[in-house]
């Protein structure tokens, strides 16, 4: 086991004992060695007692330390591993230290590192302490001055945090600029990038007349492939002017994009490091997917400006309040730029299909966690999108424009400190004058919460009666669960389809409106509804208002008027994934496929309705018409049914190819592309519905549908068409799916980021001899077993998306993710805990299933040295 694997609580928190008013880094970056010279203002806190100062460091050879000027003897300090401990130190003096460290050697990308030829940094949660000595803590904000030191001819490009206040040329082939951020950051916020890399600049003219430079930093050959990441960065900047108010604080703003990246982005204060994934985009190499992720990604760090940086965490169990307020505000954005409707369904299928399954498991946990061992382990959908439904639902019980006057209220009162959930949750109180004591229970309480719904008309009344009970099951280490506050956004229809005025019982201020949000509190509640004349269809939890399991009592035959009436787009949606998961599911219980074939008939009619509506967003229609995925078909099964769910889906897909043939043939010719491309929302909805069509015509499994998919691929004009029809090409036997994809590799094999589809594309076949496939692929001239892009390409697609070929009943699936997390651990365990996660839901599967995959995880566990990110989220699995 790694050293330090203690467990840290929550509880726990003590405030730092020094202040570091001030930090003057100098590196000199070399080939073999770098070394970094720290200058700390330090004065200790008034109500902090006397004793040793102790900076964390992780593995650094120190060459010098002096106190206000003086060296320190051997006998005046500890050293070890992870610290620097000196033993007397005044109330206020100045620490230097000079370390090296070799950035080349660093694989496991944090701290500096190198991604190819250029000098990189990733701090956050704690690299840090990878560079040189100091509080590696969100709670320690210092005032960074860098100065960085290089050769001039391969590292033409010097940049750190901030403004560059000098620059000169050293006369001996070297130089040096010197930054300075004015504002005062924790040490996570750090940055430091050198290389050979090109720019793309423009300009942003700010609410109030400042005019701030945009520069885009690539690696040459990637020059013209940043247009639409700047174009959606000055839309993020206009758009968190007139949203919330918020100006950008710097006259500088830059972006660098790097192949090696163990997440998306990481917002430094001036100087956002991306994964060059969410910057590098051409209609020939990034699909509509692309494009809309690096929109969202190039928001979101800009968002972090203030939701996270001018305002941080005061330590790591408060990551949500950086993490889910700004995926809400990035999830905010985007669905001004493209189909709000599209854009809700996108955000839940992530949390239902993921952060679902994260809390059914032995991984499961709060959004704002008691304790942890690695906090690498809890960068999680739980906390980023959990997190985000959280903030959405008090923007809901708040109403939105009290929600953003709470939202600047937190900014302005914690403005350059590091805050809490509770501090957030008071702001928001203040301006809305509300009780969240309840709701604060959402951010301690790990699970997914279950409602159930029963009704009850009473014709004599013309009332309808609901009655509302909610349950969350047991995680670990929390046993009973008390009840939360829910809003549910709730509205009825007429048996005509038409949306019905709401009131209810003893409530005049209901009268007159078609929705209204109920505020569920109790374990279980009845509301009465009053006025009206007939039964009415229920439509709740609109825009699923709500991060909750809902049970109700509808038929197939109100899912399917749903699916044609209801206003609410995310509902409409929502039912007809409701109907089709009872198909599928029922499908494969013998004493139930008579149901299911009566309810397939009811789906396909209203799929029949969707194409015929000519006036739909294609885009929704496109959502309207797709089937729930299996991994999420999986997470409504006690014991999950690998092949069940595969050829139940795959037998209700065939069966509506084959009785909307002409349908789903008209709708795909008609939505073909015209004109250049563009990804405005209605180009992107016809794509996406045309594909869909596509998609569903491949199930034929005729010459004709065949010659449709390879004709596709080889008209294809953008990556969106050309990926959608190589996917379904790939899943097919026979020699043309091989053909295409030789054709896809000749087109990508300079391309990094194309390479990752050619590989994820494989990982992903429903072909039983993908296993295979994927053994060979590890030995190819083209796979990188040190890129996070390429593993998790092709080996967290293969043991995260799909689930047919991953969870073979013979456990070979099985043994090959193990061995590559065994392999990965010593190199970079950040991206080694990552694809443990394969086996998080291993108690779910079958006795056969679940003892090769225990196997497996005994076998990691056993071994003699596990990093502390892989052994906490084995041990977990298995405990």
């Amino acid at each position: 086991m790694a050293k330090r694997a203690e467990t840290i609580y929550l509880k726990d928190y003590t405030a730092p004992a020094f202040w570091v008013d001030s930090v003057d880094l100098h590196f000199e970056l070399g080939e073999e060695q770098t070394r970094v010279a720290s200058r700390l203002a330090l004065r200790r806190r008034p109500d902090s007692p006397s004793g040793a100062l102790v900076l964390d460091g992780d593995k650094l050879e120190l060459e010098q330390i002096l106190l206000d000027g003086r060296p320190l003897a051997a006998n005046e300090y500890l050293l070890d591993d992870e610290s620097l401990t000196v033993l007397a130190v005044p109330e206020s003096f100045v620490l230097e230290t000079t370390v090296v460290i070799r950035p080349q050697d660093n694989t496991a990308l944090e701290g500096l590192y190198r991604s190819g030829n250029i000098f990189c940094t990733q701090c956050e949660a704690e690299g840090f302490r990878k560079i040189t000595y100091f509080f590696d803590r969100p709670d320690v904000m210092s005032r960074f001055t860098t100065t960085i030191v290089a050769d001039k001819q391969s590292y033409p490009v010097l940049l750190s945090n901030g403004n560059c206040i000098d620059r000169q040329d050293l006369g001996d082939g070297r130089h040096s600029a010197t930054w300075q951020d004015p504002f005062a950051k924790p040490c996570y916020l750090f940055a430091l990038v050198s290389g050979d890399l090109g720019c793309v600049e423009d300009r942003f003219t700010t609410c109030s007349g400042r005019e701030v430079a945009l520069e885009i930093y690539v690696e040459k050959h990637n020059l013209d492939k940043c247009a639409h990441a700047m174009h959606a960065l000055k839309k993020a900047m206009r758009w968190d002017e007139e949203t919330y108010g918020l100006e950008y604080d710097l006259d500088i703003y830059m972006i660098v994009a790097v192949d090696d990246f163990n997440m998306g982005a990481m917002e430094n204060k001036g100087l956002n490091i991306f994964n060059s994934k969410y910057v590098l985009a051409r209609p020939e190499t990034a699909t509509d997917a692309d494009f809309q992720a690096i929109e969202g990604v190039i928001a979101h760090e800009y968002f972090h400006n203030w939701t996270g940086n001018r305002v941080t965490c005061r330590d790591w169990f408060q990551l949500s309040l950086k993490e889910g307020l700004t995926v809400f505000r990035d999830q905010h954005f985007s669905s001004d730029q493209v189909s709000r409707a599209v854009k809700r369904i996108e955000d839940v299928c992530v949390l239902r299909t993921h952060q679902f399954a994260e809390d059914t498991g032995p991984l499961a946990h709060a959004v704002r966690p008691e304790h942890y061992q690695e906090i690498n382990n809890f960068y999680t959908v739980t906390v980023y999108n959990k997190g985000a439904e959280l903030v959405r639902m008090l923007q809901t019980i708040l109403g939105p424009d009290t929600f953003i006057r709470g939202v600047r209220r937190y900014l302005q009162h914690h403005d350059g400190q590091a805050a809490t959930v509770e501090d957030f949750l008071m702001a928001l109180r203040e301006a809305g004058n509300l009780d969240l004591q309840q709701f604060q229970r959402w951010y301690s309480q790990a699970g997914t919460p279950q409602v159930s719904i029963t009704s009850q008309y009473l014709a004599a009344e013309q009332a309808l009666e609901i009655t509302f009970e909610q349950f969350c099951p047991a995680t670990p280490g929390q046993a009973n669960k008390q009840p939360l506050h829910i809003p549910c956004k709730i509205g009825m229809l007429d048996t005509g389809g038409q949306p019905l005025t709401l009131q209810l019982s003893g409530d005049e201020a209901g009268t007159g409106t078609e929705e209204m949000v109920l505020h569920l509190r109790q374990d279980k509640e009845t509301l009465r509804f009053i006025n009206l004349p007939e039964p009415p269809v229920l439509s709740l939890f609109r825009q699923f208002s709500a991060p909750i399991r809902f049970v109700g009592e509808e038929s197939s035959q109100t899912l399917a008027f749903l699916l044609k009436h209801d206003s609410d787009s995310f509902n409409r949606w929502d039912a007809g994934q409701r109907l089709a998961e009872r198909i599928i599911l029922n499908g494969a219980n013998q004493s139930s496929r008579e149901t299911a074939a009566n309810d397939l008939d009811l789906l396909a009619a209203s799929f029949a309705s969707i194409l015929q509506d000519d006036s739909l967003d294609k885009g929704l229609a496109a959502k309207l018409l797709e089937l729930p995925n299996e991994l999420y078909l999986a997470l409504q099964m006690q014991e999950v049914d690998v092949e069940g769910i595969h050829t139940g889906r795959e037998q209700v897909r065939k069966h509506l190819a084959v009785n909307l043939r002409e349908l789903f043939r008209a709708v795909f010719n008609a939505s073909q592309s015209t004109g250049d491309y563009s990804v405005e929302p209605e180009a992107v909805g016809r794509r996406s519905l045309k594909n869909r069509c596509l998609w569903y015509l491949d199930a034929l499994d005729t010459e004709e549908s065949s010659q449709l998919v390879a004709d596709s691929y080889r008209s294809a004009t953008n990556m969106t068409d050309r990926i959608a029809a190589l996917m379904l090409s790939v899943d097919n036997s026979g020699a043309l799916g091989q053909e295409l994809l030789g054709d896809f590799y000749r087109r990508a094999e300079n391309d990094p980021l194309v390479l990752d589809k050619w590989f994820a594309v494989q990982a992903r076949s429903s072909k039983p001899e993908t296993l295979a496939s994927i053994k060979n692929l590890l030995s190819h001239s083209s796979y990188q077993p040190q890129n996070p892009n390429r593993v998790r390409a092709l080996i967290g697609t293969f043991s995260r998306a799909n689930p047919l070929r991953f969870h073979v009943s013979d456990g070979s699936g099985y043994a090959l993710l193990a061995e590559q997390i065994i392999a990965l651990d010593p190199v970079n365990p950040q991206l080694a805990g990552y694809l443990a996660g394969g086996f998080s839901a291993w108690r779910r599967y079958d006795e056969g299933r679940r003892k090769a995959m225990q196997q497996q995880l005994q076998r990691i566990v056993s071994l003699p040295k596990l990093s502390r990110d892989l052994s906490e989220v084995v041990t977990k699995m298995l405990e």
